[in-house]
């Protein structure tokens, strides 16, 4: 057998535990240290990716997930750090009726995104205050920071997430109004997030699509009047440039 073919074999059976490529590999208890030490590092890899999740399942119940993903899901990367990508679709299976668990995992995966996302200086709020600092209002763009991410929830995994990080009793499992989302992004080092509503997630979306401020104000305006659009539209606008999430206006 040539080098590459027994490569390619160990490799094989690192992913399958056939025994009959052990066999062909010398057989005995070597070839199984081996198997352990590959599936132990995979599982431990999941639980520090996936932290909150793994407090929240226990132990014995995370690792039997970990175990089935592993089987169904090798590695195909170089990096072990995106090995977990498909792990929330793969809970989400595992518990159907359980969908705090995959947002769970998801908020997870999330943070993780956040913290190795794009760099950006955030535009400190009193910058807009100075003169000329927006050359035109009706034409200017609100640019979030690269590193803001929107995740769609329609439980209360963050609540759940915010208590088991910090060691508390987490509160039970239940469901949110239709339209909540998580706001996740980085201030500083730090991956930060929060709930918003329709409407942000709607000022967002239209901001990241190029949309002007006035127009943005005008789409508002159809659904909550032209007085209150244009206070919603200001009133994130300075929520937003208070907590780091804006690189520029402009």
């Amino acid at each position: 057998m040539s080098l590459l073919a027994m490569q390619r074999s160990f490799q094989g059976w690192l992913v399958t535990g056939d025994d009959a490529a052990a066999a062909a590999l010398g057989g005995g208890h070597g070839p199984a240290v081996y198997q352990n030490n590959y599936r132990t590092a995979l599982v431990s890899s999941l639980a520090e990716t996936f932290q909150r999740l793994a407090l929240w399942l226990g132990d014995a119940a995370f690792e039997a997930a970990a175990a089935r993903y592993i089987d169904a899901r090798p590695p195909d990367s170089w990096t072990l750090d995106a090995y977990g990508e498909d792990f929330t679709a793969f809970v989400d299976g595992l518990y159907p009726n359980d969908p705090e668990v995959a947002e769970l995992a998801s908020i997870d995966w999330t943070v993780g995104q956040v913290f190795v996302g794009p760099d950006a200086e955030a535009l400190r709020p009193e910058a807009l205050a100075e003169p000329d600092a927006v050359a035109d209002w009706e034409t200017a763009v609100i640019h979030p920071v690269p590193s803001l991410l929107v995740m769609p929830i329609g439980t209360n995994a963050d609540a759940i997430w915010q208590a088991l990080a910090i060691g508390e009793t987490p509160p039970p499992a239940e469901t949110v109004e239709d339209g909540t989302a998580l706001l996740l992004w980085r201030q500083g080092l730090e991956p930060v997030f929060r709930r918003a509503d329709a409407h942000e997630c709607d000022v967002l979306a239209w901001s990241a699509a190029g949309e002007g401020f006035a127009a943005i104000c005008e789409r508002l305006a159809a659904t909550l009047g032209e007085e209150a659009a244009v206070t919603t539209a200001g009133t994130l606008l300075g929520r937003w440039l208070a907590e780091a999430m804006v690189a520029a206006v402009g």
